[in-house]
């Protein structure tokens, strides 16, 4: 449950923008990372890392989530809207390269370096629920609340606000959306510092989970969060949900029932056995391309 709640985080962000621009934003990961590097340092300039409690917990999230929100822009400005009218391929090349950058400068000792970090305590950790031979830690359950809580923000934004009706006519038809008025290059930011954001928070609920972090630690969990928001329909935010979540328990009961070594390959089988059977996704929508 833990695990999977963070990969449906990060794949709310991969599912949201390409949604909207059709991309795979391969950085996502990286910017998940980002979340739980600049964490520590949060934790550490704000000394709330001296006194463990929900507050400062929540104010680290919040600012992991503004810090990444603001990467998230200034990555889709400067790498990706020069781009926009280019051929995809142009656009996923980019991707790729920006989170080659992002790993390889997050390496240099000037920035947070290659020694992986300790995370910072911010609660205490304590047994929540005990039921027969489950047992849930206070963290546990936390990952999942939040991650169900921020499902039905952005769920509330996408469906019932202007700027979500703005998102959805741009997912649809950015040109057309253009044409009726909607600030198409306004919509976009949004997106990508909305799902940054969401990558963010992830990062924190990551380092609480798994307290050792750095600058490669976005990668895997990156790319087994793109496989969960294929698996459940890639362009649908219920779909990520379900997706991280399949993925996770996937990974726990392999590594459980079957053996350890084979957890990082379910994924990737799972991947296959999508793309043959049902391309579309659980909750996704088939899509018909003209050529």
């Amino acid at each position: 449950m833990k695990l999977g709640s963070i990969y449906a985080l990060i794949a709310l962000g991969y599912t949201m923008v390409y949604g909207v621009l059709r991309l795979i934003n391969f950085a996502h990961g990286d910017v998940f990372m980002l979340g739980a590097m600049l964490s520590i340092y949060f934790a550490r300039w704000t000394r709330l890392d001296m006194h463990p409690s929900w507050i400062s917990l929540f104010c680290i999230i919040g600012m992991a989530m503004a810090a990444c929100g603001l990467i998230g822009g200034v990555i889709e400005r400067v790498a990706y809207r020069p781009l926009r009218s280019a051929p995809k391929l142009s656009l996923l090349i980019t991707a790729i390269g920006v989170s080659l950058l992002i790993e390889n400068a997050g390496q240099l000792h000037a920035v947070f370096g290659p020694t992986p970090q300790a995370f910072p305590g911010l609660i205490e950790t304590r047994e929540a629920i005990h039921i027969g031979s489950l047992t849930l830690s206070n963290i546990e359950v936390l990952v999942f609340v939040v991650a169900i809580a921020l499902m039905v923000i952005l769920h509330f934004i996408v469906h019932h606000t202007k700027l979500g009706l703005a998102m959805r006519a741009v997912s649809f038809n950015y040109q057309t959306a253009s044409l009726m008025g909607v600030n198409v290059d306004h919509v976009i930011s949004f997106t990508f510092i909305l799902g940054s954001a969401l990558a963010g928070a992830a990062g924190v609920l990551f380092g609480l989970s798994y307290p050792s972090i750095d600058p490669l630690t976005g990668f895997a969990p990156g790319i087994r969060a793109f496989v969960a928001a294929v698996l459940g329909g890639i362009g649908s935010i219920p779909g990520a949900l379900l997706g991280g979540f399949l993925i996770g328990e996937a990974e726990t009961l392999t590594a459980s029932y079957i053996s350890s070594t084979y957890k990082d390959a379910i994924a990737f089988v799972i991947l296959i056995l999508v793309l043959l059977i049902k391309p579309s996704g659980l909750l996704g929508k088939k899509t018909i391309e003209k050529v």
